[in-house]
C-alpha cells in the first residue's frame, strides 16, 4: 500500500489540559485566550525559585474509578482521561484488537511516583513503600494502560523524546497505518511532572521563567522580553485510522494527517540545532506530498526561551516561510511537555476544522529578529489547505506533523 493511496484520518480527539478537562473546554478557552497558568499553592514550592505552573484545570481522580486510579500515577491517569474522550469521540470503532495499537509519549514518566517512594522508602522503611510503585513510575504506563482500557492487542508504544514525545508518537502511529500494521491506533502524550525536584532542576538550568508575581503573563513565546518556559500537565490523545477504514464505518473525521517528519540533530542535549529543525518540516512536507506554499498555519513549539524561539522562527522561515499564520499556544498552557506535541497537533486539527487560529498571548512586543506572521490580539479566521505543528526536545529530537481538512 503506497503513501497516496493510503489517507489517514483523525476520527477522534481527547484532552484533559490546564485549560479544561476535555477538548471543548480547552479549545474554547484557547480561543478566548485565557491562561491556564498560576501561582503553586503546595507547600513544597514555598522556597523554590520558581513558584507557577500550568496546573490540571481538572482532577483526573474526579473522573476516574477512586482505587483504579490510586494504583496509577499521575501521568498514567491524564493518559487514561484523555483516551478515553478520543475512544468516545471516534465513536468507539468496532476494530479487530490486532489491529489496534496504541502509542503514547511522555517525557519523563511517573517520575512524582519515583520521586514520592523515595521519600517514603528514607523516611519509614521498606515495607511503606507501595507494591505498585514500578507499574506506576515506568514511561510504558500510560500506553499500556490505555491498551488494556482499550483492549488493543496490535502493540503498546511508548517514545520517549522529551518535548517531542506526543508528536512522535502521531508520527508512529501514522507509519503503522501506511505500513499496513494496524487500522486504528490511538496516538498522544501524557506528561504530570510538577514537583520540587523538576522545577528546582529547571530553575538552575535557566530556562524556566521566573516570573512568579505575574503568572498569567510569564509564558510569552516570540515577546522581546520572553524569559523561559512554564511548566504544565495534561495529556492530549488522538484516534487515527486508515482512511478506508473510517469510510466503511461512516466516521466523521476532523481532519486528515497527511505527514510527518521525525530527525535528530546529533549536535548538542540542550541547545537546538536549525538543521534538524528545517529537516523534520521538509520531511513532514514530503510525507504529506506538499510544496511549502501550501501550508497557511504553522503551530510552533515556541516555548518562551529566548534561544529557542529565535532558532525555530529562523527554521520555519527557511523550510516553510514566512507566508504562514503561526501561533503558539503554550502561552496560555503552559509548556506540557511530553504531551506538548500532541496540544500542538490537538491545537492544529482544531484549527484546520473550525477555520480559526488561536491568538499568541503575551506578545507586548514581538522580537524584531523574528520575521514571522504572528497571530496576536484576537484570533484569526482562516480558510486552511495545510496546518504544519512543531515539536522540538532536548536531546536534539525533532517532529513535524502535517494537518489537511477531512476528505
Amino acid at each position: 500500500m503506497g503513501m497516496d493511496t493510503d489517507h489517514v484520518v483523525v476520527t477522534g480527539l481527547g484532552a484533559t489540559t490546564p485549560l479544561g478537562g476535555d477538548v471543548a473546554s480547552t479549545w474554547s478557552a484557547l480561543l478566548a485566550g485565557r491562561s491556564g497558568i498560576g501561582p503553586i499553592e503546595e507547600e513544597w514550592a514555598a522556597g523554590l525559585p520558581v513558584r507557577i505552573a500550568g496546573q490540571l484545570a481538572v482532577e483526573p481522580t474526579a473522573v476516574l474509578d477512586r482505587v483504579q486510579a490510586r494504583r496509577m500515577d499521575r501521568c498514567e491517569q491524564v493518559a487514561l482521561v484523555a483516551a478515553r474522550e478520543a475512544w468516545a469521540d471516534a465513536g468507539r470503532p468496532a476494530v479487530d484488537p490486532e489491529r489496534l495499537a496504541v502509542v503514547i509519549g511522555t517525557g519523563t514518566g511517573g517520575a512524582l511516583t519515583m520521586l514520592a517512594q523515595d521519600d517514603v522508602l528514607e523516611a519509614s522503611g521498606v515495607r511503606r513503600v507501595s507494591p505498585h510503585t514500578v507499574p506506576m513510575l515506568m514511561a510504558n504506563g500510560p500506553a499500556a494502560w490505555v491498551s488494556i482500557e482499550l483492549g488493543a492487542r496490535g502493540g503498546a508504544h511508548t517514545p520517549v523524546s522529551a518535548c517531542a514525545s506526543g508528536a512522535e508518537a502521531i508520527a508512529m502511529g501514522l507509519d503503522l497505518i501506511r505500513l499496513g500494521r494496524a487500522d486504528v491506533v490511538v496516538a498522544g502524550g501524557a506528561e504530570a511532572c510538577i514537583g520540587a525536584l523538576p522545577l528546582a532542576g529547571f530553575a538552575q538550568a535557566k530556562a524556566h521563567s521566573t516570573r512568579n508575581d505575574e503568572p498569567q503573563r510569564a509564558s510569552r513565546p516570540f515577546d522581546v522580553d520572553r524569559d523561559g518556559f512554564v511548566i504544565g500537565e495534561g495529556a492530549a490523545v488522538v484516534v487515527l485510522e486508515r482512511a478506508e477504514f473510517a469510510a466503511a464505518r461512516s466516521a466523521r473525521a476532523h481532519a486528515t494527517l497527511a505527514g510527518a517528519g521525525v530527525t535528530s540533530d546529533a549536535f548538542h542535549i540542550t541547545a537546538a540545532h536549525p538543521e534538524g529543525q528545517v529537516r523534520a518540516m521538509r520531511l513532514a512536507l514530503a510525507s504529506a506530498g506538499l510544496p511549502p506554499e501550501a501550508v497557511g498555519h504553522v503551530h510552533a513549539h515556541a516555548t518562551s526561551t529566548p534561544k529557542g524561539d529565535l532558532v525555530e522562527a529562523q527554521s520555519i522561515g527557511e523550510a516553510v516561510g514566512t507566508h504562514p499564520a503561526v501561533t503558539a499556544t503554550k502561552s496560555m498552557t503552559g509548556h506540557l511537555f511530553g504531551a506538548a506535541g500532541s496540544m500542538g497537533a490537538l491545537a492544529a486539527i482544531l484549527a484546520v476544522r473550525d477555520g480559526v487560529i488561536p491568538a499568541t498571548q503575551n506578545v507586548d512586543t514581538l522580537d524584531p529578529e523574528i520575521k514571522l506572521d504572528v497571530v496576536t490580539g484576537s484570533p484569526r479566521r482562516a480558510s486552511l489547505s495545510a496546518a504544519l505543528t512543531n515539536s522540538f526536545g532536548f536531546g536534539g529530537h525533532n517532529a513535524s506533523l502535517v494537518f489537511t481538512p477531512a476528505p
